[in-house]
C-alpha cells in the first residue's frame, strides 16, 4: 500500500502535522465552520476532538469488489457534514449511536479487522475525523497494517483536505447525490453541493484512477462512485452521469442504487415520501449506460 511507503519515509507523519492545522479552527470539510475542536468545541457536523464511532466489523453488504471472501473491514464513524432529511443511517449520522475511541483503540480496530480476514479497511463518513484516522494509521503501520484504505464518503469534500490524502487512500468510495444546488439545499441542508462534489470526484480520480481489481476480483485501488436514485428524478441522474463520463472517466465504476426509502424526516416532504418505481430505476441505469457509450466513442 502506498501509505506504507509514506510511513517509511516520514511523509505520513508530516501529513498528520499538516492536517492538524485544519482542525483548530476546523476547516476539514467545505463548511469550514471554524469550531475549536481541540479546545472542546464541536463542529457543525457534531464532531469533537476525539473520534467517535458506532461500531465496526466485517461487512458483506458493500459492492462485491470491496467484499471479497473476508468482507470489508468497516468502521462506522459518527456524525456527518450533510444533514440529509432522508438519511437511512440517521442514528449514526446525527450522533445518536456513538462511543469515543482513542488513537490506540482505533489502530487496534484496524489491525483486528485485518486479523479477521477482511480485504480492506472501510472508513465510513471519515471526513471530520481524518486527523484522528491518520494518527491511528501511524500506530497501525508500526504494528503491521497492510490492507487497502477505503474512503467511504458523501462526496462533499474540501479539495485541500483531499490533497493531503493523496497517496494515503487506496480506494475512494464517494456518493454523488445531486445535480442541482437548490435540491441539495432543500434535502441535505448544504450549499454548493454539485460544484463541490464534482471537483472532489475529479480530484479523487486524479489520485487513484479507475477501479483496479486483483486476480480474485477484489478492488485494490481506484474510484468507485455511488449514486442514489431519488423519487421524481430529483437527484438529476442523467446530468450527473454525463458529467462523470465526460469529466471524470467514461470507464468509471458506478453503483446506481435503488434502495431509497422514506425514513427519518422524509415524511415531511410529500414528493420524496415514497419508494422509487421500477421505471425510475431503469431510466437511471439507461442514462448511465448512454453516457458511458457516448463518451467512450469521443
Amino acid at each position: 500500500m502506498n501509505y506504507l511507503t509514506l510511513y517509511k519515509t516520514g511523509e505520513l507523519q508530516q501529513r498528520f502535522a499538516e492536517l492538524r492545522k485544519f482542525l483548530d479552527p476546523c476547516k476539514l470539510c467545505p463548511r469550514e465552520c471554524g469550531a475549536r475542536r481541540l479546545n472542546g468545541e464541536r463542529g457543525e457536523c457534531g464532531a469533537g476532538e476525539q473520534a467517535e464511532i458506532s461500531g465496526s466489523g466485517p461487512h458483506f453488504g458493500e459492492e462485491p469488489p470491496l467484499v471479497g471472501r473476508g468482507g470489508s473491514g468497516t468502521i462506522f464513524f459518527a456524525f456527518c457534514s450533510l444533514h440529509c432529511v432522508f438519511c437511512q443511517n440517521y442514528e449514526i449520522s446525527r450522533g445518536r449511536e456513538k462511543y469515543g475511541v482513542s488513537t490506540e483503540k482505533l489502530a487496534h480496530i484496524m489491525l483486528e479487522l485485518q486479523e479477521m480476514g477482511c480485504v480492506n479497511i472501510n472508513l465510513v463518513t471519515p471526513t471530520h475525523y481524518v486527523l484522528q484516522i491518520l494518527e491511528a494509521l501511524l500506530a497501525a503501520c508500526r504494528r503491521g497494517l497492510r490492507l487497502p484504505l477505503v474512503y467511504n464518503c458523501s462526496g462533499y469534500e474540501r479539495l485541500n483536505t483531499l490533497r493531503k490524502l493523496d497517496g494515503i487512500i487506496d480506494i475512494y468510495l464517494p456518493d454523488i447525490k445531486y445535480a442541482d444546488a437548490e435540491i441539495a439545499r432543500k434535502y441535505s441542508r448544504i450549499s454548493n453541493y454539485p460544484r463541490v462534489a464534482k471537483a472532489a470526484l475529479k480530484e479523487m480520480h486524479r489520485q487513484v484512477g479507475d477501479l483496479v481489481l486483483d486476480k480474485k476480483g477484489v478492488a485494490v485501488r481506484g474510484l468507485l462512485i455511488r449514486h442514489l436514485v431519488m423519487p421524481g428524478g430529483l437527484a438529476g441522474t442523467a446530468d450527473l452521469m454525463r458529467f462523470i463520463a465526460r469529466e471524470v472517466s467514461p470507464a468509471s465504476w458506478i453503483n446506481i442504487m435503488d434502495q431509497y426509502y422514506p425514513t427519518y424526516l422524509a415524511y415531511r416532504y410529500p414528493e420524496i415520501a415514497r419508494r422509487i418505481t421500477p421505471k425510475e430505476y431503469k431510466e437511471a441505469v439507461t442514462a448511465a449506460e448512454k453516457a458511458s457509450r457516448q463518451f467512450h466513442l469521443l
